[in-house]
C-alpha cells in the first residue's frame, strides 16, 4: 500500500508539474500573440500617419498627387461648390489691372494682377496684401523637376495654412495648360473651392494638367525674375530633391499693390 501511495503522489506531482509547464507555455503564446498584434497595429498606424502627412503636405498645388496638383492644402477643406468663411467681395478688384512689388528676401519683383480676368482671386489678394497678411510669411516649396514653381503665402510655413477662408471656383486657367515663366497663380487642393492665400510663381514655362480645372492665374511677374532665380531658385531645394523647401530660406519681406 505504501508503495502505491508513493506512486500516486509522484503521479500527482508529475501532473502538477506538467500542468504548470503547460500554463507557462500558454501564457507565453498568448503574450507573443498580443505583442504581434500590437506591433502590427503600431505599424499600420505609423504607415497611415506617414501617408496622411504626405497627402496633407502635397495635396494642394501644381504637380501634387493624389489630390490637386502641387500646392499644399489651404485649410479648412471646403465643401465642393461652396465658399467658406469671410471671403472678400469680388468687387474689390474693380475690373482693372493692379501693379505693385512683391519682395522676397529683399529681391523686388514687379507684379501685375489682372482684376478683370480673375476678379474673385485678385480681390482676395488685394485684401490680403493691403492688410499686411503676407509680410513675414515664407515661400515653403520649390519644384525643380517636371514643373518649375516657387510656392509662397502660407502663414504656417509648411503648406497647411491659409487666411481663414477659402473660395472658388477656378478663374482664368489656361485652356492649353501652359503657364509661361512669370505667371502668378493660386495654389489649391483638389476642390476648386480651396483657393486661399497660397500662390505660386512660375519661373520656367510649365505645363500643368487641366483635368481637375487648372489653377487661377491672377497675374504675372513683370521684372526681377532673373534676380529671383540667381538668389533663390538656382540653389535648389534643401535636400536636393526635385520638390521641397528651398535651400535658401525665402520670406516675403514686403508686398504692395495699387
Amino acid at each position: 500500500m505504501a508503495s502505491n501511495d508513493r506512486q500516486a503522489r509522484e503521479e500527482r506531482a508529475r501532473l502538477r508539474t506538467y500542468q504548470a509547464r503547460q500554463e507557462v507555455h500558454t501564457r507565453k503564446a498568448r503574450r507573443r500573440t498580443r505583442d504581434n498584434v500590437i506591433a502590427v497595429l503600431a505599424l499600420v498606424v505609423a504607415l497611415a500617419l506617414a501617408t496622411a502627412a504626405q497627402i496633407f503636405y502635397f495635396s494642394g498645388g501644381p504637380g501634387a498627387e493624389p489630390a490637386a496638383t502641387a500646392t499644399p492644402t489651404p485649410t479648412p477643406t471646403p465643401a465642393e461648390g461652396e465658399n467658406q468663411g469671410d471671403v472678400p467681395s469680388a468687387d474689390i478688384a474693380e475690373d482693372r489691372t493692379w501693379t505693385g512689388t512683391l519682395t522676397l528676401n529683399d529681391i523686388p519683383l514687379g507684379v501685375e494682377l489682372d482684376g478683370a480676368a480673375a476678379p474673385q482671386a485678385v480681390s482676395s489678394e488685394i485684401s490680403l496684401i493691403q492688410s499686411g497678411f503676407y509680410t513675414g510669411t515664407s515661400c515653403h516649396r520649390l519644384t525643380t523637376e517636371g514643373i518649375w514653381v516657387l510656392q509662397c503665402g502660407d502663414p504656417s510655413g509648411d503648406g497647411t495654412g491659409g487666411p481663414g477662408y477659402s473660395y472658388g471656383p477656378v478663374e482664368n486657367a489656361p485652356a492649353d495648360g501652359l503657364y509661361p515663366a512669370g505667371t502668378i497663380a493660386m495654389a489649391r487642393a483638389e476642390s476648386q473651392y480651396s483657393n486661399g492665400s497660397q500662390f505660386f510663381i512660375v519661373y520656367e514655362d510649365t505645363t500643368l494638367p487641366g483635368d481637375t480645372g487648372g489653377y487661377t492665374v491672377i497675374g504675372k511677374v513683370t521684372s526681377g525674375l532673373d534676380a529671383l532665380r540667381a538668389g533663390v531658385i538656382d540653389a535648389g531645394t534643401s535636400d536636393g530633391a526635385g520638390d521641397g523647401a528651398p535651400a535658401v530660406p525665402t520670406t516675403i519681406t514686403a508686398f504692395t499693390i495699387e
